[in-house]
Order: structure tokens, then C-alpha cells, then sequence
């Protein structure tokens, strides 16, 4: 084993200038993440300046066995934590031969809302809270948890933000995975555990436009990659195991609500003098336009089914914080969208209801 860790740590950089980039793309589910690496003549850092790339389509469920070339367009670059020095991650998305999106490329339509020169000018703004739980690996079991059994009988309280062995399970793989997004250039803005053990949380942003897509699916690579390294799955599912923790009350479900995915959105006239105002204005358009997104979605919990908004409400489907009420300006939380969301549909969605 230490040869082999020699090896993947060789120092390249006095005997060649070539990299490796690792192209990374979205599967035929809309979840699963693939991958696969090149050698570069010399760094890159303009992903316009990157070779497309061919893959076969059938065998990710993308495209036909008697037609299955798609071809990766390279869309966004960030250091790859993973191999170092100028090694680079490359988030690409998928087109046909003749240059059409294919089905489950959900980015191409978030490239043209973003670009769009009404959409640009507000500047939007995502802050993106991504929740994930870490399971034993062959018996796809939360982390921490009896096998097949629950925590308990105790209260669920102990486990939101503690510390201890018996409270914190997998924070090894959770600090490995903050240190390397910064490393990578991701704007991680924070992590915390969950209420639920073996459930932790990462948020992403203030990024602007569909770099907060880009980079929460980057992110996601690394942990899937990270937990690959530690022997350990991660799951964005909402309901990862079947059956009920039987804790404090009903709150303690882990089937319910637990697993939410927060969106925090604001747009540069949302964020000045008088953008309260614009605040609630946009959420009458999301009002409006609400079955469009949870059916857009996915999966998300029985309590945002019906549209309702509030200050500090986190059982609404829209929680404006005292302090934006308070300064007339700031954000808003979108709350329905669940886990294992598309950031790029959820985004873009955002953007075209309040903005257009």
C-alpha cells in the first residue's frame, strides 16, 4: 500500500508538462455522476480552450445501443483536489453528434436563462444547503445507526451540531470534503450535522447564476469520490432507509421532511433599498407558478404540497429571514426542493418565475 501511495503522490512537475483533466458529467438517472480522464498537452484554464470528448451513451442509459455517441462539451474548470498541482476537474454536459442537448441535459437550458441579458443585469445570487446522509457500506445503513436498528431511545436533539463519538458519525469524510472544495475553488460557505445521525449538511454560495449549479454538482463528485476513498456511500436521496425512528415526535420521521434541500435566491434590486418589496412581489410569481416547480423538483415533503410563505417560517414553502424584514432588503428561502434536486432546473426555475 505505500508503493501504490508513492505513486498516485509522484511529483510530475519536473518531468513533464502534461495534465490530467477529469471530465465529469451527469448519468442517465439525473443522479448518478460520471467520469473519466485525459492527458493535456499543458494547463488549461479557459474551458473553451478544452477538446470535446465522445462517450458511449448506452452504457449510462443516454442513447441507444445503434446510435450511442454523445459528445461532453467542457463547461466549467476547478483544481482537482484529488491529483493536485495543475490537474484539473472539468464539468462538462452532453449534446448529440449534430450538437443538440440530449434529454437529461438540464444545463443548456440554465446556460440561456442566465445569459440572458435581463436575467444578468440582476446579478442573481444562490446560497445552496446541501444535505446528505452517509451509510454503511453492503447493508446501506445510516452511519452510527444500529445495523437494521435505530438511535435511541433518546431525543433527537444531541445529534444536531454535536460532537462525540456518539453523537458525530463520518466527520472525517465531512472536514475532508470542506477542505477539498476550497482547494478546488468552490465557494463552500460552511458544513453542519443534522438532526438525524449520519446526516450532515454543506452550503454553497453566494454564487452567482449558473456557477451555483456548477459547483454544487462539482461538489458532489468529491464527496461521492471522498466516501469511495473511505469505504463509505453517500446518499442525496430524501428517504434513504425505509422505516421510522421512533424518537422525541413525529418532527424525529426520518421518512418526512429531514432530508430538505434549501435554496436561498436574491437578485441585485432584492438586495438594495426597497427590495422587500421585489421580495414579496417574487414570491407571488413563485405563488403563482408553484405546481410548475414542485412538479419540476421532484420528490419533496407533504408540508410544501400547498404554497405558503412567512418570516422565519420553516415549515412554509417560502422563509423570508427577520433580518431581510428588518433591513427591507436581503434573500429568500425556497424550501421545497428536496435533497437529490437538479440545481440546474431549481435555478433556473427560480430565476425565469421572479425575474421574468
Amino acid at each position: 500500500m505505500s508503493l501504490l501511495t508513492d505513486l498516485l503522490n509522484l511529483d510530475l512537475s519536473d518531468k513533464t508538462e502534461k495534465i490530467i483533466a477529469e471530465y465529469i458529467w451527469i448519468g442517465g438517472s439525473g443522479m448518478d455522476l460520471r467520469s473519466k480522464g485525459r492527458t493535456l498537452p499543458s494547463p488549461v484554464s479557459d474551458p473553451s480552450k478544452l477538446p470535446k470528448w465522445k462517450y458511449n451513451g448506452s452504457s449510462t442509459g443516454q442513447a441507444p445501443e445503434e446510435d450511442s455517441k454523445v459528445i461532453l462539451y467542457p463547461q466549467a474548470i476547478f483544481k482537482d483536489p484529488f491529483r493536485k498541482r495543475n490537474n484539473i476537474l472539468v464539468m462538462c454536459d452532453a449534446y448529440t453528434p449534430v450538437g443538440e442537448p440530449i434529454p437529461t441535459n438540464k444545463r443548456c437550458d440554465a446556460a440561456r436563462i442566465f445569459s440572458d441579458p435581463v436575467v444578468k443585469k440582476e446579478v442573481p445570487w444562490y446560497g445552496i444547503e446541501q444535505e446528505y446522509t452517509l451509510l454503511q457500506k453492503d447493508v446501506n445503513w445510516p452511519l452510527g445507526w444500529p445495523l437494521r436498528g435505530f438511535p435511541g431511545p433518546g431525543p433527537q436533539g444531541p445529534y444536531y451540531c454535536g460532537t462525540g463519538a456518539d453523537k458525530a458519525f463520518g466527520r472525517d469524510i465531512v472536514d475532508a470534503h470542506y477542505n477539498a472544495c476550497l482547494y478546488a475553488g468552490i465557494s463552500i460557505s460552511g458544513v453542519s450535522g443534522e438532526v438525524l445521525p449520519g446526516r450532515w449538511k454543506f452550503q454553497v454560495g453566494p454564487a452567482v447564476g449558473i456557477s451555483a449549479s456548477d459547483e454544487i454538482w462539482v461538489a458532489r463528485y468529491i464527496l461521492e469520490r471522498i466516501t469511495e476513498i473511505a469505504g463509505v456511500v453517500v446518499s442525496f436521496d430524501p428517504k434513504p432507509n425505509k422505516g421510522d425512528w421512533k424518537g422525541a415526535g413525529a418532527s424525529a420521521h426520518c421518512n418526512y421532511s429531514v432530508l430538505r434541500k434549501s435554496v436561498l435566491s436574491s437578485t441585485k434590486s432584492m438586495r438594495e433599498n426597497g427590495g422587500y418589496q421585489v421580495i414579496t412581489d417574487a414570491v407571488e410569481k413563485l405563488r403563482h407558478r408553484h405546481n410548475e416547480h414542485i412538479a419540476a423538483y421532484g420528490e419533496t415533503a407533504d408540508i410544501y404540497t400547498i404554497f405558503n410563505w412567512g418570516v422565519e417560517n420553516r415549515g412554509a414553502s417560502i422563509k423570508v429571514g427577520s433580518d431581510t424584514e428588518h433591513d427591507g432588503k436581503g434573500f429568500f428561502e425556497d424550501r421545497r426542493p428536496p435533497s437529490n434536486m437538479d440545481p440546474y432546473v431549481v435555478t433556473r426555475m427560480i430565476a425565469e418565475t421572479t425575474i421574468f
